[in-house]
């Protein structure tokens, strides 16, 4: 059911995206810039007050954001913490060629397909589609795995490793020392990995999937 707070909520997120406030967004749509205010938000008898669907049209007009954008913040719900963004989509073999990732991990450049995640707090994670069949049975050709280069990593989290050499893998982190980084294998039919420390481009966690 579609909630007052909810649509509200999704005005914010969207002046918050593009680095403006309520009434700032307002201004750059042309409306009054107390359209948006707390105060308009309930009417003077203390009932719900919504948002115009004219107001509506002209703040995506102005960010140049699609209604299906914006739905995805209405679509986070009443949960405050909760946060909906877009977050680029990397492809198995993008993710192995040069270029296409900086030192630390995190995606470069634009014109990347999007993707709508919700509960992702790390504005620079991005989602990872697999193809074939080296990381089953939990994660199978076709799915999507959310990768947060800022994610602190633990023993036994699975992980996304890529090497100096482009090979990109999935496993699951053991341990890693001075020299060294040890992982074993998603899928049992693939080999558990010892890698050394040079050897490593970056390693990064897998923080949610999409099946």
């Amino acid at each position: 059911m579609l909630k007052h707070g909810d649509v509200w909520r999704a005005i914010d997120r969207l002046a918050e995206e593009h680095g403006l406030s309520a009434s700032g967004l307002a201004k750059r749509s042309g409306l009054d810039p107390t359209t948006f205010n707390k105060s308009k938000r309930i009417t003077r008898f203390g009932r719900p007050r919504w948002p115009s669907t004219e107001s509506i049209s002209k703040i995506l007009a102005a960010t140049e954001s699609s209604l299906a954008h914006f739905v995805d913040h209405v679509a986070v719900g009443s949960d405050e913490e909760s946060y909906v963004h877009r977050i680029p989509i990397v492809g198995l073999a993008q993710a192995g060629a040069a270029g296409y990732f900086d030192d630390a991990g995190f995606p470069k450049g634009s014109g990347w397909d999007q993707i709508a995640f919700p509960d992702v707090t790390d504005r620079n994670a991005y989602a990872l589609e697999i193809t074939g069949d080296s990381m089953e049975p939990v994660y199978r050709d076709g799915d999507m795995v959310v990768i947060s280069p800022a994610a602190e990593i633990r023993r036994g989290d699975r992980v996304v490793v890529r090497t100096h050499g482009g090979e990109v893998m999935a496993k699951v982190f053991l341990r890693r020392t001075a020299t060294r980084v040890e992982l074993t294998s998603i899928n049992p039919a693939h080999g558990d990995r010892m890698l050394n420390a040079e050897e490593m481009a970056w390693m990064s966690r897998i923080v949610w999937a999409k099946q």
